[in-house]
């Protein structure tokens, strides 16, 4: 089993009372529908830009936003993949966050899968050595554990994570930290891994509690002091993964973890804040805490149109139109959607008046 070796240092202890105390504010602040998916679309659009940029990825965050909205750059079209890929791959995670259960492997060979190709595919891991070399000057950086032994430690982490967040025994921000070191240390593919370990973190985040509606990004932060970001993930007496870094103490990356944790919800705070105070709406907090992601996210759609048919609420969710043609039932049963258009070629619905006064609110 993952036996991770961390201290809670005071800074540590410090960081996790900021990132409890704003998740508070935050989730007793009042939000529309109109401010949720603003707030949610700037820190989608933040951890495109910036999980892809520590990958290396030479677009800017405004020519990001205009690549997500269908534009095209000559010459960038492997970046335009990257990120079109890494939000498919975030806007999986957001849509199967309030789901119950563990999070299993297959899951994240999925998002992996998203990252790499924009199909949710469950693609094996490496079946070879990988080497992580310094760009400059070809100097070994890390070596990661042989292939053979990347299933058993894949197995032992999933396992982990699911006692974690079952038991909650430790603190949410500390389990994604711990979950998202050991990924990009297991290192279980050849390409992919820091994005993938990033959005690891997230789903982790989310399934703990402190998802907070996807309306903060990690990545930012980390992009932002990239030295220390990969200082902290290189611990330990060597760059081999069997001489030392397996029983490394990692406090300083689950320090770092989450005083940018600390830091990306004091900033959203500061931001929902603002925003909420200058707004002169109704307060949805309530209603919308009573949906379901998959339903708030469908809030935002309907915002922009009055009705639309099964194959456009998937293309929203990212979700098949046979999944989404399962769940239209129940939620017509409770009261959420009700039909526009029975015709069955162009068979439409609507959110119900009360949904819809929400969705419409601004």
């Amino acid at each position: 089993m993952f036996s991770p070796v961390f201290r809670i240092t005071p800074a540590i202890a410090t960081a996790l009372m900021a990132i409890e105390a704003d998740r508070q504010v935050i989730m007793e602040l009042p939000i529309t529908v109109e401010l949720l998916a603003g707030l949610r679309y700037s820190a989608q659009l933040a951890a495109t830009h910036y999980s892809t940029q520590i990958e290396g990825n030479r677009l800017t965050q405004a020519q990001v936003e205009h690549v997500l909205a269908g534009a095209h750059f000559p010459g960038r079209e492997r970046d335009e993949a990257e990120v079109r890929n890494y939000y498919k791959a975030l806007e999986y995670v957001e849509t199967i966050a309030a789901e119950d259960g563990p999070i299993s492997e297959d899951t994240v060979r999925r998002i992996h899968s998203l990252v790499m190709t924009g199909k949710p595919a469950s693609e094996p891991y490496r079946q070879g050595q990988n080497v992580i070399r310094d760009g400059a000057s070809g100097a070994i950086v890390y070596l990661p554990p042989e292939a053979p032994d990347v299933p058993a430690l894949m197995t032992e982490l999933f396992a982990w994570i699911s006692e974690q967040i079952d038991k909650r025994e430790l603190p949410g921000p500390i389990v994604a930290g711990l979950a998202h070191y050991q990924y990009a240390t297991i290192h279980p593919y050849f390409d992919g891994n820091g994005r993938t370990a990033r959005l690891l973190a997230t789903l982790v985040l989310h399934r703990a509690g402190y998802g907070l509606k996807g309306i903060y990004s990690l990545d930012q932060h980390y992009a932002q002091d990239l030295a220390s970001y990969y200082k902290a993930l290189a611990v330990g007496p060597s760059h081999n993964y069997y001489l030392g870094r397996a029983e490394a103490d990692i406090t300083g990356f689950v320090g770092s973890f989450c005083q940018s944790m600390a830091d990306a919800l004091g900033a959203v705070r500061s931001r929902a804040t603002e925003a909420a105070t200058a707004s002169s709406t109704a307060d949805d907090s309530a209603v919308l805490r009573r949906l379901d992601p998959r339903r708030r996210l469908l809030l935002e759609l309907f915002h922009r149109t009055p009705t639309a048919t099964t194959a456009q609420m998937a293309a929203h969710l990212g979700l098949s139109p046979r999944t989404v043609g399962s769940l239209v039932p129940r939620w017509t049963e409770e009261g959420f959607l009700e039909l526009a258009d029975a015709s069955r070629r162009s068979r439409s619905y609507r959110l119900t008046p009360p949904y819809d006064r929400l969705a419409r609110r601004s």
